[in-house]
């Protein structure tokens, strides 16, 4: 089967997302594999506190990436932790890594008990956004379950300061269905966390991008 020109495609006109990965597939040239990217303009008032929109999910298929994880914890939790692979996990010794930059990772997770440690590394956690929240669930007792799932494919999100949501979804090589599949669960996910207050339109507009490539509008029929 010959391959579409996209040159001759109008990437500036709304598509369906069969389409839109299609094109995005194609341009794609990189030496690299990019990052299957979805960018969601909300229509939130990001002024109001009551209307930022802040979670965590997991997707069906993973966006590609390898996430390490950091758990503060101790005795029968951090066995737990280390079981559900997590890269690093302590107390004291892991708050003195952390302060001497010993260490990387994508994700913390604390159990409660551990949070008057981790409450001392603001500094360090806060500008990289690594602190854990009970809001998306990283401070939690179930320690096994939750960095099960960080394994496994689950990402957080939060909108900016505009209301715009941006996350990865995959990687250019997924098969469509993945990556189709993934988007639709953020997006199930982001209507569950629709503020009360919102009578008008809640997804103004979705693009797919990827790392280096042009953003395609997609369709909003996908939201039906």
């Amino acid at each position: 089967m010959k391959k579409k020109n996209i040159k001759n495609i109008n990437i500036k006109k709304k598509m369906e997302i069969k389409n839109a990965i299609s094109i995005l597939k194609n341009q794609s040239k990189r030496k690299f594999t990019e990052s299957i990217d979805v960018i969601i303009m909300l229509g939130i008032d990001s002024k109001k506190t009551d209307q930022n929109i802040r979670g965590a999910t997991v997707l069906p298929h993973g966006n590609g990436k390898i996430i390490k994880v950091a758990v503060f914890s101790e005795g029968k939790q951090a066995e737990e932790a280390k079981k559900a692979g997590a890269e690093f996990v302590g107390m004291e010794d892991l708050s003195k890594k952390i302060k001497k930059n010993k260490i990387k990772f994508d994700v913390t997770v604390a159990t409660p008990e551990s949070m008057k440690i981790v409450s001392l590394l603001g500094s360090y956690l806060g500008p990289k956004g690594l602190m854990p929240n009970y809001k998306i669930g990283t401070i939690t007792s179930n320690i096994y379950q939750t960095v099960k799932k960080i394994k496994n494919g689950q990402i957080r999100y939060k909108n900016d300061k505009n209301g715009i949501i941006h996350a990865s979804i995959g990687k250019i090589n997924f098969p469509e269905n993945k990556i189709k599949e993934n988007l639709m669960s953020l997006i199930i996910d982001l209507k569950k966390q629709k503020p009360n207050k919102i009578k008008g339109i809640y997804f103004k507009k979705i693009f797919l991008t990827t790392t280096m490539g042009k953003s395609i509008e997609i369709k909003k029929s996908i939201l039906e």
